[in-house]
């Protein structure tokens, strides 16, 4: 059980190599590699040499003992072809830097509790079609639970999405039947959408193989620190710790580093460092409650 976290605001403030190498000099063990771009941004990797740039990275993060144990694609609620060869370039670049699992976004670009029928057919035709690339490049394919912001009369609403239910989450899994697609987790996911978290853990059992760490006030997507919000972090870790949790403990945290000078790169270093020794508590406490 490695300790990892994602390296978005890092990359972005200091370039890839830097990211890791801060994320090194922190403690981690592992980085989750951030290969999602926004809205409107084109993709920084869509470029003719990214398999060179994948295999630099590797042997420079190799050179510093940090492996890169997840990464996270590329995401639209809806994919278009351009979306989707990005999503499968970025497959390969996670399996080139050593990736055992990338966490693909389900579509989610209909009123959810008006088509979760037809939203399930179109997800799993989107992951069934995705198996191939999975064998080519020998990486899981992690499904993440989602929430929306929908405006009505009262005003912009969050409410639960794909796969927020444990029973939906346990059924794309089940129904894709195949060992190339697992969950992960968004802790912070379940706490703003008000579903049970040591219910969701319990029953995603064995098919929970990663997590995206990060507190919340259960009411806003956060994504700060563990003991900064109102998660039980003693039950999120019982619960990890009763279905005997395999995985890494992975945080998405990056709002952590808040507004800090771009410049200042020693502040950026003291904070991940600082998170860091957050992600090994958690898995002390995972491990102390495995052994109880």
């Amino acid at each position: 059980m490695l300790v990892s976290t994602q390296n978005d605001q890092l990359m972005k403030r200091f370039g890839p190599k830097e990211s890791v190498r801060i994320l090194a000099q922190a403690g981690f063990e592992a980085y989750d590699m951030s290969l999602y771009y926004c809205n409107g941004e084109e993709d920084p990797l869509d470029i003719e040499d990214y398999r060179e740039f994948a295999q630099d990275l590797r042997e420079y993060a190799d050179s510093l003992g940090i492996i890169c144990n997840q990464s996270h694609a590329v995401f639209r609620r809806e994919y278009d072809s351009k979306t989707r060869a990005a999503l499968i370039r970025h497959m390969e670049i996670a399996s080139i830097l050593g990736a055992k699992i990338i966490v693909v976004h389900p579509y989610q670009h209909l009123y959810y509790h008006k088509n979760v029928q037809e939203l399930k057919e179109i997800n799993l035709q989107f992951y069934r079609s995705l198996l191939p690339y999975c064998e080519k490049f020998n990486i899981k394919i992690a499904i993440e639970n989602m929430y929306r912001y929908y405006n009505d009369q009262q005003g912009n609403n969050l409410v639960g999405s794909v796969c927020a239910r444990p029973e939906e989450f346990c059924e794309y899994v089940d129904m894709l039947d195949s060992p190339w697609i697992v969950a992960c987790l968004d802790v912070g996911h379940v706490s703003i959408v008000g579903e049970d978290l040591t219910e969701m853990i319990h029953k995603l059992g064995p098919r929970l193989q990663a997590l995206h760490i990060h507190d919340t006030d259960t009411e806003h997507d956060l994504h700060t620190l563990p003991f900064q919000g109102k998660i039980d972090w003693q039950e999120v870790t019982q619960s990890l710790a009763d279905i005997d949790y395999k995985g890494d403990v992975t945080l998405e945290a990056d709002a952590f580093y808040g507004s800090l000078p771009t410049t200042e790169k020693d502040a950026y270093i003291a904070a991940a460092t600082y998170m860091c020794s957050i992600a090994r508590t958690l898995r002390n406490m995972i491990n102390e409650k495995k052994k109880g």
